[in-house]
């Protein structure tokens, strides 16, 4: 079988929409939701690790990556929509069953997803993608707080911080066990797009509606415990933002998942691949379109990270 990872696009209420997809589509289907700064190329080493067992589909939201990226007064960047047109491309696409891999605002996606559609996920793959306030680290509430409280020129400054290149940089190298490993293509192409006119505009907006996903938090919880999906957690333990209090929150809902500490930060894909795709292949690899309570037979590690 093939690993080739392919190109496309689609278009989901009138905007294109780029995505990656690689593996069998009779295979059980994982849905790659990428973070901020970047784009589903944050999988592209995964991808081909995962693609003789899975069929995978990895796409740029609106207004990331390749994906059309129309000006905000054109385009209402929020959650709600982002995630509106995700759903749109897997209607587009006819899956109705799929694993969320969710990573920093693959959460908040994938998390709207499921309690929309929870009979269509298999599953959740859980990295740094948070659903908790004690997963909150004190770098984003230092950025966020204040523009959620009240959006002037002044505390816009600290989010359009965050998307800076410094901050882009940081995002990808923190705790990272060897920064010389970390293929700098990865914020150099992230800045390159975010520096376009009128993105970091709208990049603002979505960290300004981010609190729309911590008033979600406790929906979102209701349903984990509600449904119950088959959970793996793969989480980097060095990571500023989402911080470990906030993966282990999870197994107070969902007891029967598997949670792999991880010898990095907010991105771990660059050195931990082969370990990622070796426990996805573990946890949904035998039964991974299965996703009912009595197949969620993994035990929880729930070890602290160590400092």
């Amino acid at each position: 079988m093939t690993t080739q990872t392919h190109y496309r696009t689609a278009t989901v209420n009138g905007r294109k929409v780029f995505y990656r997809e690689a593996g069998d589509p009779a295979a059980p289907t994982i849905l790659l939701l990428h973070g901020l700064p970047t784009s589903s190329q944050m999988f592209r080493d995964l991808m081909p690790l995962l693609a003789d067992r899975f069929h995978l589909i990895a796409p740029d939201y609106i207004g990331f990556g390749h994906s059309d990226a129309p000006p905000r007064d054109q385009f209402a960047y929020t959650f709600d929509n982002l995630a509106a047109h995700v759903g749109g491309l897997v209607d587009a696409l006819g899956l109705t069953s799929y694993i969320l891999y969710m990573q920093d605002y693959g959460g908040p996606i994938g998390f709207r997803l499921f309690t929309q559609r929870p009979g269509e996920t298999a599953g959740f793959i859980i990295q740094n993608a948070n659903a908790y306030m004690e997963g909150v680290g004190d770098a984003p509430k230092k950025a966020l707080l204040p523009l959620w409280e009240k959006r002037t020129p002044e505390t816009e400054k600290a989010a359009r911080a965050f998307v800076g290149l410094e901050a882009t940089k940081f995002h990808w190298q923190v705790g990272a066990r060897d920064p010389e490993a970390i293929n700098p293509d990865n914020w150099i192409l992230d800045q390159a797009l975010l520096d376009r006119p009128g993105t970091q505009d709208y990049q603002v907006d979505l960290l300004e509606d981010y609190k729309t996903n911590v008033a979600l938090y406790p929906q979102w919880q209701a349903a984990f415990r509600a449904h119950r999906p088959k959970t793996l957690i793969v989480w980097g333990k060095h990571d500023p933002f989402f911080i470990p209090p906030g993966a282990r929150a999870y197994l107070n809902d969902l007891p029967d998942a598997k949670l792999v500490w991880l010898d990095a930060g907010h991105f771990v894909l660059d050195e931990n691949a082969g370990q990622v795709a070796a426990e996805i292949k573990a946890v949904f690899g035998a039964r991974a379109g299965s996703a009912s309570p009595a197949d969620a037979t993994k035990p929880a590690d729930t070890t602290k990270p160590a400092a």
